[in-house]
Order: C-alpha cells, then sequence, then structure tokens
C-alpha cells in the first residue's frame, strides 16, 4: 500500500501539467490502476487482520464512503472549480496518498510475501476474470451511445466478455489453486443477497442520477446551488444515521436492517412520483433524507449478511465478488437507466407533441402571447423566439414525465428487492449477525 501511495501521489502532482494526449491518457491509466488497488487492499486488510468483531464497524465506513463520496463530490468539485483551480482535484490526492500510505503502514501488520502462494498463483484465472469483466464494462459504458445491440463494437465487446467469463469459471473448476472460487459465492442465500444488491443499484439511482438530473437539466441549478442542497439533505443524514446502522447491525437481525433501509428508498421513490416542473431544490428534502438513511441502511446490511452466510475462511473471496458488483453493477444501472429516460425522453416527446398538434388554436394563442410580452420587451425576431420558448416548455414537461417513470422504476426495484429479500433465511448466530 506505501509504495502504490505515492506513486499515486505523484501521478496526480504531475497529470495538471501535462497537455499532451498521449501522455495524459497513460498517465490516467496509471492513476485508475493504482486507485483499483485501494479500496479492494482495504477489505482485504478488513477480512484478514481485524478481529471480526470490528468487521461491522469497517465494512460500515466502507458502505458510508460510498454513498457520501457520490453525493459531496459535486459540492466539492465546485468549490474547488470556483475557487482553488481544476488542479486541485488531482493536488488534494498528494497530500492525502501519503496519509493513507502511513495509515496503512502503521496500522496494518508486516507480512512475508508468500512465495509458494505467488508461484502456484492462478495467473490464468486472474487474466481472464479481469479481461473479460473490462470488456463487459466497455460494451455497457458505451452501450448507450452507441444504441446498444444495433451497434457491432458493443455486441462483440459484450460477446467475448461474457465468452471469457465463461472461460473463467471453467478455469475456476479446473484449477488446483483457484484464485477466486466462484463456489464462495455459490449459497442460496449469497446469491439472494447479491441479487438485492443489484436491485439496491437501481433503487440508489433515485439518489445518484434522477434528482440530480432533473435539478440540473429543468431548474438549472448551478453546480454550487445542487451541492450545497445534496450535503445539507443527504450527507448530514447519512454521517447521523451511520453510527446507528452500525448499533442496529450488532442488536438485530440484518435483515431488519435492510427491509428498513430498501422501504426509505421505497418510499422517497413514490414521493418523486409526484415530481412537477414547479419543484426546486428544497422540494426533494424530504427525498435526500431518506435517501441518505436508505444508503447506509441497505448496503451495510448486505454485505454484512452476505459474508455472515457465507465461510469465514472465504470472506476476502467474498468482499472482492461484491467489489466487483458494486462497480459493475453500478456501471450497469447507471447505463440502463439513461437509456430509459432518453427512450422515455423520446415518447412523451412525441406524445406531446401531438396534442400540441391537435390543439393548434391554443399553440397559436400562447404563442400569440409571449410574443407580445417579448416584443413589448423590445426583443427583435419575437416570433422566432416565441416558438422556442413553447418548444423548450414541451421538452422540459418531457424531461419531467421521463423522470417520473423513472421514479417509479426505481420504486419497482425496491420492491423487487423486499421480496428477493424474503426468501433470505436469518444468518447463523455470531459476530456478524445478531
Amino acid at each position: 500500500m506505501v509504495v502504490p501511495a505515492l506513486l499515486y501521489a505523484f501521478v496526480s502532482a504531475i497529470i495538471p501539467f501535462t497537455h499532451t494526449f498521449d501522455v495524459l491518457f497513460a498517465l490516467h491509466v496509471v492513476h485508475g490502476a493504482l486507485l483499483g488497488l485501494f479500496v479492494p487492499a482495504t477489505l482485504m486488510i478488513i477480512f484478514r487482520n481485524l478481529p471480526i468483531k470490528w468487521w461491522v464497524t469497517a465494512i460500515a465506513l466502507y458502505a458510508f464512503r460510498t454513498a457520501f463520496t457520490q453525493n459531496s463530490g459535486t459540492a466539492l468539485l465546485d468549490f474547488y472549480v470556483q475557487h482553488l483551480g481544476w488542479q486541485f482535484l488531482y493536488w488534494q490526492d498528494v497530500a492525502l496518498a501519503p496519509v493513507m500510505g502511513m495509515l496503512a503502514f502503521f496500522g496494518a501488520p508486516r507480512e512475508e510475501v508468500n512465495r509458494d502462494l505467488l508461484h502456484h498463483a492462478d495467473w490464468g484465472g486472474m487474466i481472464l476474470f479481469g479481461t473479460s469483466i473490462t470488456m463487459v464494462f466497455v460494451a455497457v459504458d458505451q452501450g448507450n451511445r452507441l444504441d446498444w445491440f444495433e451497434n457491432g463494437f458493443v455486441v462483440s465487446t459484450l460477446l467475448a466478455g461474457m465468452t471469457l467469463f465463461v472461460a473463467f469459471l471453467i478455469n475456476e473448476k479446473l484449477a488446483e489453486r483457484p484464485w477466486a472460487s466462484i463456489g464462495a459465492i455459490g449459497g442460496r442465500n449469497l446469491v439472494l443477497m447479491l441479487t438485492v444488491g443489484m436491485f439496491y443499484m437501481m433503487a440508489a439511482l433515485s439518489n445518484t442520477m434522477l434528482t440530480t438530473n432533473y435539478l440540473t437539466t429543468v431548474t438549472q441549478l448551478r453546480p454550487e446551488q445542487i451541492g450545497t442542497t445534496l450535503i445539507q439533505w443527504v450527507c448530514i443524514p447519512l454521517v447521523i444515521m451511520c453510527p446507528f446502522a452500525i448499533w442496529a447491525m450488532h442488536r438485530i437481525d440484518g435483515r431488519i436492517v435492510l427491509m428498513i433501509g430498501l422501504s426509505c428508498f421505497a418510499v422517497s421513490a413514490i414521493i418523486g412520483t409526484s415530481l412537477t416542473s414547479q419543484w426546486n431544490g428544497d422540494s426533494f428534502r424530504t427525498m435526500f433524507v431518506l435517501q441518505g438513511a436508505g444508503h447506509i441502511l441497505t448496503f451495510l446490511p448486505v454485505i454484512v449478511v452476505s459474508i455472515a452466510h457465507g465461510d469465514p475462511k472465504k470472506a476476502i473471496a467474498v468482499g472482492a465478488y461484491i467489489q466487483v458488483l458494486r462497480l459493475l453493477g453500478q456501471e450497469v444501472a447507471q447505463a440502463l437507466m439513461t437509456t430509459y429516460l432518453r427512450k422515455q425522453e423520446q415518447l412523451h416527446s412525441y406524445l406531446l407533441g401531438l396534442n400540441v398538434e391537435g390543439s393548434s388554436q391554443n399553440v397559436a394563442s400562447a404563442i400569440s402571447t409571449v410574443r407580445h410580452s417579448l416584443a413589448a420587451a423590445g426583443m427583435t425576431n419575437s416570433q422566432p423566439r416565441a416558438t422556442s420558448i413553447i418548444s423548450q416548455l414541451v421538452q422540459r414537461q418531457a424531461s419531467v414525465l421521463s423522470l417520473i417513470d423513472a421514479f417509479w422504476l426505481t420504486f419497482f426495484c425496491s420492491l423487487g428487492a423486499l421480496v428477493v429479500m424474503a426468501f433470505v433465511q436469518r444468518a447463523p448466530r455470531g459476530p456478524l449477525s445478531a
């Protein structure tokens, strides 16, 4: 952890001074690869070195980090750009990365390299798994832009990734020392919990995507306005609920905590279905509070209950698969939601357009009213401008209607997660379950 942290700080320091695209691209590849080491390494340290009684607290901090950074990032980004400069988006890591390395150096016990494990490592499995997930990730990431299965690149990349993943599964069955045995997540309850996790990824988009989409495109708020609202009504409730979630996981069945978290997302989605074009940032306060609580009360029990149902000796493998689920699942959820919003907006634009054409007298009257207002204000070319304003109003309503449909989708995902959770058995009593 120490050497990668220092290298990460160095790369972060020089990126803002780079002006050549090829060098900038290479530095970002190194930057991303190093960043990808830290979270899995943290999970490994938790499961290998911490006493089991501290696992819930450590996992809670991991779950908290995910939701907190998603909602505080807008405010932090705007602060840097407005007051310090965009370079500090990278330079903040110059100070933070060495601190992280120092904490790892003094906090984690020193261990000798297991050369026997290194010599007999399942390198083939690692390459197959990493390549397959990367190709699927690329296909999903580009799917919406390239119209999914209408594009040969997306289809070929997705098929290649799935084929390599099947090869990885075969390799794990045949390998003498499998790198990440699929059997670690093969149990019935684990499969159900990972399914709940996928539903959670979709339900959480009501916070991380839909509300910010509305505030940006419909109300056209500036980043500092959106960021301040998210800090006040999502991040602060999240901070308050984190200790409560840890306390609850030690004392009651984790499934009950999970049910409360999913219910928070379901209720917030129902509130979102009453969305209108008149809403502003303050209109989302209740939704934001529910979503902030829902994040920690859902993601924490998903991880803890999953590990509690598995073999403690395979906790590292389970944690690795959960990390893959979080990254790939989130990308899949965002891509699907982006496509859904685009399709629904096109549908509502078409339907609203039919009504506009069918009531041309009313439309002409509205355009005339706007035109006279613009002309009175001294604007030239008032007729084209008035038509453009009416068109923008129709587009705005189409966006609102598509977001309402998306809130319904997140509501049904929350319900789906609750239904799947009903089939999850109580975890065996132990340090991770009450």
